[in-house]
């Protein structure tokens, strides 16, 4: 690997970004705006849904889909949102994505935010990933090995990828491992709001932390996905000595 780290004394966070053109159009959620994203998304959504959101009767409504939290969050909007939460621009960000829709300049504000950010492009070389480039498994799977380890895992958007993540790192560092799920909806207002100060968003988003910091092993809510809370639907017991003796024979 080439001489970059995303480590900062051993601790770096790593976050899953969902805004590659594909998730960005399916959302039919309102970035930008203006005709050329209109233009762009109108024929990504017909290239990859033929019909589907044109079809009669059918009505989007951008505005209410924001609002019940269903938007992928843009790069900058995750940039605040850490910086919010408490992570300085000291941090070492890995940043687990496909190809960010419109990556130059979406990805402008945060880098700026966080210069020591990292993708698994800008820490491998060219020949190192020429056997994983062809396969989009194989690239998650990079991306997984670095997120499952990491001090902090950030997650912005559903999916069976964050649900395994969150799951497994429940029974990683004796159950002391970091994950923060937030709570778009919250977010959606938050940002939508004009006369929100940076102290009072800041506040905000510290209580969201604090919040959504989810750690250690739980038991499975109901409606929660059994891959986010493993236990004790795949009977997975922390040590040897908590398992079960088995029923003998009379």
């Amino acid at each position: 690997m080439r001489e970059k780290s995303v480590e900062n004394n051993g601790k770096y966070v790593a976050v899953h970004l969902r805004f590659e053109e594909d998730m960005v159009a399916f959302s039919c959620c309102v970035f930008d705006g203006g005709d050329e994203e209109k233009k762009e998304l109108d024929e990504a959504r017909e290239r990859g849904w033929r019909g589907k959101f044109t079809r009669p009767g059918r009505v989007i409504r951008p505005g209410a889909i924001r609002m019940n939290g269903k938007c992928p969050l843009t790069p900058l909007e995750v940039g605040l949102m850490l910086r919010g939460m408490g992570f300085s621009n000291k941090t070492s960000i890995y940043l687990a994505s496909g190809r960010i829709y419109k990556a130059e300049k979406n990805m402008a504000p945060l880098l700026e935010m966080f210069p020591l950010l990292q993708t698994k492009e800008t820490l491998a070389s060219d020949e190192e990933l020429a056997p994983f480039k062809n396969f989009s498994s194989r690239m998650a799977a990079i991306d997984y090995s670095v997120c499952v380890h990491s001090e902090v895992f950030v997650t912005t958007q559903g999916g069976n990828f964050p649900h395994f993540l969150l799951g497994h790192r429940r029974y990683l560092y004796g159950g002391h491992s970091k994950t923060i799920k937030p709570d778009k909806r919250r977010l959606a207002i938050l940002f939508d709001s004009p006369r929100i100060g940076w102290k009072s968003l800041k506040r905000q988003l510290l209580n969201m932390r604090s919040h959504s910091d989810a750690k250690g092993i739980q038991m499975k809510r109901a409606n929660e996905s059994v891959y986010t809370f493993p236990s004790p639907d795949c009977m997975c017991h922390p040590n040897k000595s908590e398992r079960p003796k088995p029923i003998q024979a009379r």
